[in-house]
């Protein structure tokens, strides 16, 4: 975990200014006058890292930056595929060097504030990259912004929701997708009884923890008031209600390693009849035998907790222009041509991503239950927290989610132990609440 700001990345930051107002290529100053008003004389080159799944993703992207360039002929996209595990890093590392970050980067949600704080970010805030703003569903817009500007131009979004088998629910007298954890733990029992399969998988990883403090009108921290709220009663009830749904059988425990896969596997296979999930993995359970035909898949809002609220994260990814950019006429036109509406919908239909724009919900999009289901389900979602550290506290808390829903560690425990180390290595000016 990174243990705050170091010199070396300050000194770094310094130097990115500098670049970014100094010389080269295209609109150095970065108000995108030229964009603006003579878009068609813009040229130059930009580097595009491009994060999405290489197989399923990355080529309808890729065709996109094809017809960004049949539109503006005069400027040439190098477009750079990085595999998403690794490409947080890479920009930070690449940014703070000042040596080959690219123009634009795909960058997931929770990174966006932390690139924004070490400036490594370009403010879009009322330069031509960033149009239309009213157009942009609401939760999406607000993982693009930091401290009151906005950063990134959200590209594709998508929340959690609960995946079902209605094969096995008809066969187990189970007539409608469970509304909250209690239900969800009535049906699973009926599951196995009808049909001897399992009920519901628990991925351990931490992000899918979330819907369960959320349930309890909880959060991870609430940046507002500075306060780490992973450990307090609310959150510890949520905790407590996963793994009450591992100790009664109602979800199996999941593998310490590789968990997450061995779930779905089982679940596409129809050895287990719920998975808490987002539209990414739809692609894959339609290939399992349980799916040949794909009306049997169910999706529903995520279960509510014991307030009856329920919740899901919204995630996704949004473009950034790198504050060292030496072209930025280019890189605001490319970002905005990438999440304009028309594109958005073509990606959508394409390969099932969620667009950002109200605009791209279009008959064809929302023809697909799939992505019909999750949209509405967007309208529920939690936005992350909008702070610079937020794409790291998964780090710490996955090491203890794992162990808690494994039944090796104890939740209060393990919560209390996360808060720590929270406030000893990211968020040093927090209070903890209990």
């Amino acid at each position: 975990m990174r243990r705050g700001i170091s010199v070396a990345a300050v000194v770094g930051a310094l130097a990115l200014t500098m670049t970014a107002c100094g010389g080269g290529g295209g609109d150095n100053g970065g108000d995108g006058s030229k964009a603006a008003n003579d878009p068609g004389a813009v040229s130059g080159t930009i580097t595009w890292w491009d994060t999405s799944d290489a197989t399923n993703e990355a080529p309808a992207f890729k065709k996109l930056a094809k017809d960004f360039e049949a539109k503006y002929p005069k400027i040439k996209v190098d477009y750079v595929n990085v595999p998403f595990d690794q490409a947080q890093q890479k920009f930070k590392t690449a940014a703070a060097t000042g040596k080959g970050a690219p123009d634009v980067l795909r960058s997931d949600v929770g990174w966006t504030p932390g690139f924004a704080q070490l400036g490594y970010l370009k403010d879009l805030t009322g330069t031509p990259a960033l149009d239309n703003t009213g157009d942009f569903l609401e939760g999406p817009l607000k993982n693009a912004a930091y401290q009151g500007k906005t950063y990134g131009v959200p590209q594709v979004t998508d929340t959690l929701g609960l995946l079902y088998n209605k094969e096995l629910f008809q066969k187990a007298g189970v007539d409608k997708a469970p509304a909250n954890w209690q239900e969800v733990k009535e049906a699973a029992a009926k599951i196995k009884e009808k049909t001897g399969a399992e009920g519901i998988g628990l991925s351990p990883d931490s992000y899918y923890s979330l819907p369960f403090l959320y349930g309890e009108k909880s959060d991870m921290v609430d940046a507002a008031k500075k306060k780490i709220t992973i450990a307090n009663a609310a959150s510890l009830k949520g905790i407590e209600t996963a793994v009450d749904l591992v100790k009664s059988g109602a979800a199996p425990k999941p593998a310490g390693t590789d968990g997450y896969n061995v779930l779905k596997t089982d679940f596409k296979n129809g050895k287990l009849a719920m998975l808490v999930d987002g539209p990414w993995a739809t692609k894959e359970i339609f290939g399992g035998d349980a799916y040949k035909s794909r009306d049997n898949l169910g999706i529903a809002p995520v279960p509510a907790g014991s307030t009856g609220t329920a919740g899901a994260p919204v995630g996704g990814h949004n473009l950034v222009v790198y504050a060292g950019s030496k072209n930025f006429d280019a890189s605001y036109l490319f970002t905005r041509f990438m999440t304009e509406a028309a594109q958005e919908e073509s990606v959508s239909t394409a390969i099932g991503v969620l667009p950002t724009r109200k605009s791209a919900y279009t008959q064809a999009v929302l023809a697909d239950p799939v992505r019909k289901s999750y949209y509405e389900a967007l309208g529920k979602a939690h936005p992350r927290p909008p702070i610079p550290q937020g794409g790291d506290l998964f780090t710490e808390w996955l090491q203890h989610y794992t162990k808690i829903l494994t039944l090796k560690e104890e939740p209060k425990a393990g919560l209390t132990a996360t808060a720590k180390a929270w406030q000893s290595a990211l968020l040093k000016d927090y209070g903890v609440e209990e």
